[in-house]
């Protein structure tokens, strides 16, 4: 595996590496959250994978109705991949609002395999603190079964985040910005049974630009030699119910649709 270094853009610096994993909790998510640095990413040469640990159905759209979501949005992720030059999509099964009540050896062991599958040296995934803890609580256990992997890996686990959130750092597309929107919002109009969350997704890319934020949530090695970053900002994993408890645990949500508060889905 190639080393990750790092490189300075004159608004910030991207991460460059051989092979990126993406590692998400639903559809969707890779094109309007990380359409535009996925672009970033294959402009530098890097080669991208994506894991998908659910199918996403339990969200609230539904465009088509006369298909089932858990079997159309698959199908829909495999099309915006290929237009965001994904190379490899895999897609488990995972309940969609339901990752909390997984293991996160289980989950964290599927993204190691991935990793090893896919040669990656490094791991991408959906920053939870961008949005309320609850509604983001299938991406805080995807985050740290992520991070969990990357530390036996030796794999360092970048996330795109908010200008808001601590430590992180901005990065601007540069001059092909509007081509690198343009074909995110195509990956985006890929998902077509999310169809009615377009527009509001729209005037959201339009409002960021040029401008995408990152942070590390495990850092390399290189990088813990600067302060700011000598601290992984890891999410800690939902406890797991106890057998015969009633209770739901806080990580069991509804799937979103593409636009949120502040982020996306």
């Amino acid at each position: 595996m190639n080393p990750v270094t790092a490189v300075a853009p004159p608004a910030g610096w991207l991460p460059r590496a051989h092979s990126v994993l993406v590692v998400l909790a639903r559809p969707g998510q890779e094109s309007a959250d990380l359409g535009g640095l996925l672009y970033a990413f294959r402009r530098a040469g890097t080669g991208l994978a994506l894991l998908c640990l659910t199918r996403g159905e339990a969200s609230p759209l539904n465009s088509r109705l006369a298909a089932r979501l858990e079997a159309v949005r698959p199908w829909e992720l495999q099309l915006a991949a290929g237009i965001l030059g994904i190379s490899q999509v895999t897609v488990a099964s995972y309940p969609d609002g339901g990752l909390g009540w997984r293991p996160e050896a289980e989950l964290s062991g599927k993204i190691e395999r991935a990793v090893r599958q896919h040669s990656a040296d490094l791991l991408l995934i959906i920053d939870p603190a961008t949005g309320d803890r609850e509604e983001a609580a299938d991406d805080v256990a995807v985050a740290a079964a992520a991070c969990a992997a990357a530390r036996r890996s030796g794999l360092p686990v970048l996330a795109h985040t908010a200008d808001t959130v601590p430590g992180a750092w901005a990065f601007d597309l540069g001059p092909d910005a509007g081509t690198a929107r343009a074909i995110q919002k195509t990956a985006a109009a890929a998902h077509e049974s999310q169809s009615s969350a377009l527009p509001q997704l729209i005037r959201r890319l339009d409002q960021l630009g040029r401008r995408e934020h990152l942070r590390w949530l495990v850092p390399p090695a290189w990088a813990r030699r600067i302060p700011e970053t000598q601290e992984e900002t890891c999410p800690a994993a939902h406890p797991q119910p106890t057998t015969g408890s009633r209770r739901k645990p806080l990580a069991v949500v509804t799937s979103r649709p593409w636009p949120r508060a502040d982020t996306s889905c």
